[in-house]
């Protein structure tokens, strides 16, 4: 088990938790939180404490199809946005609002005409219907060179392969288009006017030259569009204040704020379970997941498996992303294999055993570490002996093991990494995979006990700006979640059964 912090300082700090308004200090920040399964907003404190009763949710979901299809209405989030705000400032004073600040799912892509309406959806990570031009500009560019260039490899979840594909199946599209802009641009100037996008935003879209911090000139050229299709670059720490009258007109209590760029969750998350340094790496386990850790500058070479946002002119973020890992659960819900909450969480807690069936979870396509954004999920050493609590421990291992493989490549960048800290609603809901975790990483996993760590991330990111001297509430402790030896075998030989089947079946 961990122990608390005992020093001084940490004496002093408030505990992140919910506080009644009465209670709040100032200044305040509304903060949004658009990810893959809800809109969420809320009124966060000077301590980046969420304030009771000013914590609002609307749901949605993306459009998924065999396709490869996987967006959402653009104008459809703009509406729950609109909302949320208007139900977050309700009854609020005049100019009582400081800041307003955003994080999105990253790499999201609107066409908007000149009238900056949108003329499509709102294309997600997970979107795969680029696939064959992804496999085009394969032959046509160095990838080792792109990557170790932008950061990023080259991969459905990115901007060059879309935009090759949108040229070609949608002409028509391509030429009302005026801007392409991400997610939270989008909203930002339908509901206040406000232009820019953050650093790590055009980092997440493959398409940001880590090094001069500038769209890079050889994907430009490929994608066949000039700089001034994209929205100016802004590092996550400046506050955008050119922002629209009707802003104030609409809601008083925002009168005066500062509107940070949108950022994407990734670095959310981050900033909110506390893994700003280099010593601590974030885990989340969402719908998609993730495993990330914030170093100085850039890193000089990365892994294959890898990428490196840079997220302001002086800090990057390293790491990998999974498409599925809350996905696959709700798929395992949803068709053959209900169970109980109770028989879920046993079957995960148990010790591992022979006959599990094997599980490439890759429902929506691979990023980290393989980047086959055409994979699809695989299912092998299923017999009739199979119950459908088999597949939900299969199906934990091999998210665990999809997490493993980006472990080891991080380790091999920052070999600083002392804790790995894990949050996100399978954390919550299915806390037994994060035992799974563990033994596949042989490293300790902490699960921090704090609620909607992204949106809070957010927060913490505008109070550090608009208010640098104050303490930020801290996290409580929680224990570790270590390795066990014994098991140490088993899930070595789970890695070679895993690679060997990825080797065959989708590398």
């Amino acid at each position: 088990m961990s122990t608390p912090d005992e020093s001084p300082r940490s004496q002093h700090q408030p505990i992140a938790k919910t506080v009644p308004i009465a209670q709040a200090v100032e200044p305040f920040v509304l903060a949004i939180d658009i990810g893959s399964g809800s809109t969420r907003g809320s009124l966060y404190d000077g301590y980046a404490r969420p304030v009771k009763k000013r914590i609002f949710k609307a749901e949605h979901v993306f459009t998924e199809l065999a396709d490869g299809t996987a967006e959402i209405d653009a104008d459809r989030v703009v509406d729950e946005v609109d909302q949320i705000i208007t139900q977050l400032v309700d009854g609020l004073d005049p100019g009582t609002i400081e800041a307003v600040v955003m994080d999105t799912f990253a790499s999201s892509l609107v066409c908007v005409d000149t009238n900056g309406r949108a003329l499509t959806p709102c294309i997600t990570y997970a979107d795969g219907r680029s696939a064959k031009h992804l496999a085009v500009l394969r032959k046509r560019l160095d990838e080792t060179e792109v990557h170790q260039r932008i950061g990023a490899r080259l991969h459905t979840s990115y901007h060059p392969p879309r935009m090759l594909w949108l040229r070609e199946e949608f002409p028509g599209i391509w030429a009302r288009t005026e801007k392409f802009v991400s997610l939270g641009e989008y909203i930002y100037a339908r509901l206040a006017g406000v232009e820019g996008a953050a650093t790590s935003t055009m980092a997440w879209a493959g398409i940001l030259n880590r090094h001069t911090l500038d769209l890079d000139e050889e994907l430009l050229e490929e994608m066949a569009l000039t700089r001034d299709r994209f929205a100016g670059i802004v590092d996550p720490e400046d506050p955008i204040t050119d922002v629209s009258p009707e802003v104030a007109r609409r809601w008083p209590a925002l009168a005066g704020a500062a509107w940070f760029p949108a950022i994407p969750d990734g670095l959310a998350s981050n900033l909110g379970v506390g893994a700003d340094t280099p010593n601590v790496a974030a885990m989340s386990a969402a719908t998609s997941g993730a495993m990330r850790v914030i170093v100085p500058g850039t890193p000089k070479i990365l892994p294959s498996g890898l990428w490196a946002y840079s997220v302001s002119k002086d800090a990057s973020i390293v790491g990998g992303a999974l498409n599925d890992v809350g996905r696959v659960m709700l798929w395992l819900e949803r068709t053959f294999a209900p169970a109980t909450a109770e028989e879920i969480d046993r079957t995960l807690r148990a010790k591992p055993k022979d006959g599990t069936p094997l599980v490439l979870p890759f429902f929506t396509g691979e990023r980290a570490t393989g980047w086959a954004g055409d994979a699809r999920a695989v299912f092998t050493n299923v017999s009739s002996a199979s119950t459908n609590l088999d597949f939900w421990r299969g199906a934990g291992e091999g998210i665990a093991v999809s997490y493993a493989r980006v472990f080891e490549q991080l380790q091999l960048v920052n070999p600083q990494m002392r804790r790995v800290v894990a949050s996100g609603g399978v954390t919550q809901r299915y806390g037994g995979v994060m035992d799974i975790v563990a033994q596949a990483l042989g490293f300790p996993v902490q699960v921090v006990d704090v609620k909607r760590v992204t949106m809070r991330g957010a927060a913490v990111l505008a109070l550090r700006s608009i208010n640098p001297d104050q303490q930020i509430a801290r996290i409580p402790e929680t224990g570790l979640t270590f390795p066990e030896p014994a098991q140490h075998s088993y899930y070595n030989a789970l890695r070679r059964r895993f690679e060997d089947v990825y080797n065959e079946v989708i590398a």
